[in-house]
């Protein structure tokens, strides 16, 4: 018997990268109506593998195997009598779809079918009779393999909740019989904004996990980017201002990530970070995309935030990071997005360009948003700021709150590091500045 731990990780991770891909290929084979026909194809042949590699040893590419169970599966299903009864009337293109589907096995699962199947799906799940909370929520599940929990995190609600939107979303596929197809130049447009909110909460939560032992889930980012890739990439979409901009903004985010994290796992802020770690491929590609974006003379928060990430990698080190400018970029965030998120961020430029007074005369004013309440982040700022200001009782409640609310083990280290550290230099009369 194989390793169970290593088999769960690796179906994990091929779920991950995986399942979007399958769904989206075999609901353009059952038809919208069916997705759920897809998904259920899907997770048995992930079950079928586990089961499987648990006690046979695990295939040489894993991936291909999956491939061609699904499809075996996926045939099955259309050959099955009842199944057919029920479904095949709603195949893409009838019996004459379930006939290509047998003749073309070999091909069903090729790279541009997989690209074009996926570009599909993103616009299906963005269609117009979707409400927008349950249009990323679809994506995120069908296309992107998030689970109900992550979802649930990424979005500040309950599992009950996101299972609500999917069954509404789903029903409202099936009532206006959404086709599975690219739409044309202006329905692109008008649809992407939604996909593109998609991707980004998908990198969000690789970018500082919301669950699990690690600050960073790297293959959540890498598939963020993938799916931007797709959308850059295809001839179908001619304005792609955005896209260029949100690929800049996660680029050059990307690009620090081996800095972010030190040898024994503790995170590490911008200002201790090691620059010579940075990844100045990945970051050129970033500076590269941040140029096309802004050609189209197009303002968006991607464009703002991926500009902001550029100030950050263009500085020398943390002591010349022109925080004039990042504010200034803060303002005209404002403006699109006037979130409490968005406040706390730009709180922290405030404290660079006016002090910590000021910066925490602007936090004040979301201290009862819904969204901060229950965000270790707003509390740890606060800690800092109080810190800088030598009011140490404030500091010592702040940083306890935020240890409290911090969801990662490595975070509540960090903190806990943290605070010890400051309250050894205040009893040796040596006060640091923060470091936010």
């Amino acid at each position: 018997m194989n390793d169970q731990l290593e088999i769960s990780r690796l179906v994990e991770h091929l779920f991950r990268h995986e399942s979007g891909k399958m769904v989206s290929v075999l609901t353009g084979i059952f038809g919208t109506a069916n997705l759920e026909l897809a998904e259920d194809v899907v997770q048995d042949t992930l079950i079928e593998a586990i089961s499987h590699w648990t006690y046979r040893e695990i295939p040489k590419n894993p991936t291909a195997w999956l491939y061609t169970v699904a499809k075996n599966k996926a045939l099955n299903a259309l050959k099955h009598e009842k199944v057919k009864s029920k479904y095949i009337s709603d195949l893409q293109g009838g019996v004459g779809a379930a006939r290509e589907f047998e003749m073309d096995l070999g091909n069903i699962f090729s790279k541009e079918r997989i690209s074009d199947e996926q570009l599909k799906m993103m616009f299906m799940c963005c269609h117009g009779a979707i409400s927008k909370d349950s249009q990323v929520a679809l994506i995120l599940k069908t296309l992107c393999g998030f689970s109900i929990p992550e979802i649930a995190r990424a979005f500040l609600t309950s599992h009950e909740n996101i299972n609500k939107r999917l069954v509404r979303a789903r029903k409202k596929i099936r009532e206006h019989e959404i086709p599975f197809k690219i739409p044309d130049d202006q329905t692109v447009n008008d649809l992407l904004h939604a996909v593109l909110d998609a991707i980004y909460l998908l990198f969000n939560e690789g970018y500082s996990a919301s669950s699990g032992e690690h600050l960073i889930r790297y293959d959540l980012c890498e598939e963020a980017i993938r799916l931007s890739e797709i959308l850059v990439d295809h001839h179908t979409i001619k304005n792609k201002s955005d896209i260029h901009a949100l690929l800049a903004l996660m680029q050059l985010n990307c690009s620090r990530f081996s800095s972010r994290i030190d040898q024994n796992g503790n995170i590490r802020t911008l200002g201790e970070q090691n620059r010579a770690l940075w990844d100045l491929e990945i970051m050129e590609k970033g500076f590269s995309n941040l140029k096309y974006a802004a050609q189209s003379g197009h303002i968006s928060t991607y464009h703002i935030l991926a500009s902001i990430s550029s100030f950050h990698c263009s500085a020398k080190d943390f002591e010349h990071t022109d925080w004039q400018s990042i504010l200034a970029l803060y303002d005209k965030l404002l403006i699109l997005d006037h979130s409490p998120i968005v406040v706390l961020n730009r709180a922290i430029a405030v404290s660079k360009v006016d002090g910590a007074e000021n910066a925490i005369a602007e936090l004040e004013k979301i201290r009862n948003a819904k969204a901060i309440k229950s965000n270790y982040l707003y509390h740890a700022v606060m800690a800092e700021l109080h810190f800088q200001l030598n009011r140490f009782t404030e500091a010592h409640d702040a940083l306890k709150k935020a240890m409290d609310l911090a969801p990662l083990p490595s975070e509540k280290e960090m903190l806990g590091s943290r605070f010890q550290n400051y309250f050894n230099k205040k009893n040796d009369g040596d006060v640091p500045n923060a470091k936010v």
